[in-house]
């Protein structure tokens, strides 16, 4: 006869919570999962991750084997995760890419059971759909099918705590077009969740690039030199930062400054190398502690709307 699992022990104190990232999976690389859950546990956090495809690299690398699970058994991989005994660990849930629109719903539902059972619990959504047409500038291209995209907005960002589109993701979700961070920030502000991210966001600085936050009242935009020809996984590695730091008890300003802070500094050590993925495995004394230097900026209000 199998005897009953016992309850966990609650967190000791000074322990930091787990994390529950659902996103792609890669064998080689720094994307998706393998940023994220990298990223988190160098800075404390045990992580629980829920592979949604699983590719050998980065589809810009390439055509390449895509391994989804099927619908069923990934909602049975779900139930049991929204009925595990130490759900109670968890405090927070980040998402990322689907590798099925039939997947978000399920998503969706282990964010709610970790949120019964953790009313504190933080969810941010990383709406992995698209970016500009040609290197991270023009159009917003989906590269997502449309399904995934209406998913995403229908069942997580309305869920969310944190969201953190880039610009072009959030043109897709809005169905707008953006020329400048006034307009960013009154959409961003109307998308749902309390604190918004927008990466990508249009630079003050000749030759710059911004992360945009809005949270509440406040606009900040975090800047830094523009990188030509990066690789793949920024913005992986800035939702699961800028997680960290919130978690840690940050401000949302010093979790903004850090947060990019770390992830340029990465980069810049990773395109000096001239590798074609993010050096995590080198750079992880950067996450806890970056060097680099960002402008930060308060956008000031202006008639109702913010002032870039």
């Amino acid at each position: 006869m199998l005897s009953a699992v016992p309850p966990p022990e609650p967190p000791r104190a000074g322990d930091k919570p787990a994390v529950i990232s659902i996103s792609s999976h890669v064998a080689r690389g720094t994307v998706g999962n393998r940023a994220v859950v990298f990223a988190l546990e160098s800075l404390g956090h045990p992580v629980w991750s829920v592979p949604t495809v699983t590719l050998p690299w980065h589809p810009g690398h390439g055509p390449s084997t895509r391994l989804v699970p099927d619908e069923a058994g990934f909602a049975s991989f779900v139930s049991d995760l929204c009925e595990a005994p130490w759900l109670g660990e968890v405090g927070a849930v980040i998402t990322g890419y689907f590798g099925a629109p039939s997947q978000v719903p399920h998503a969706a539902r282990l964010v709610d059971a970790v949120k019964r059972r953790n009313p504190a619990a933080l969810f941010l959504c990383d709406p992995v759909v698209g970016d500009g047409a040609a290197g991270g500038e023009g159009a917003a291209r989906l590269y997502q099918p449309e399904a995934t995209l209406h998913a995403i907005r229908d069942e997580l960002i309305g869920r969310a705590d944190i969201a953190t589109p880039n610009r072009f993701e959030l043109e897709l979700l809005t169905g707008l077009e953006f020329s400048d961070n006034r307009h960013l920030v009154e959409v961003a502000s109307a998308l749902g969740p309390a604190r918004v991210v927008v990466t990508s966001a249009f630079p003050l600085l000749r030759g710059g690039i911004g992360n945009l936050l809005v949270d509440g009242e406040t606009a900040l935009l975090a800047e830094h030199r523009r990188i030509e020809r990066v690789p793949h996984g920024l913005g992986d590695l800035t939702g699961a930062v800028f997680l960290a730091r919130l978690l840690a008890g940050a401000p949302a300003e010093k979790a903004l400054q850090s947060t990019t802070a770390a992830v340029f500094e990465i980069l810049a050590r990773t395109t000096k190398r001239g590798a074609d993925e993010l050096t995590l495995e080198t750079d992880a004394d950067v996450l806890r502690s970056p060097l680099a230097m960002v402008q930060m900026r308060r956008l000031a209000p202006a008639g109702g709307g913010f002032r870039a």
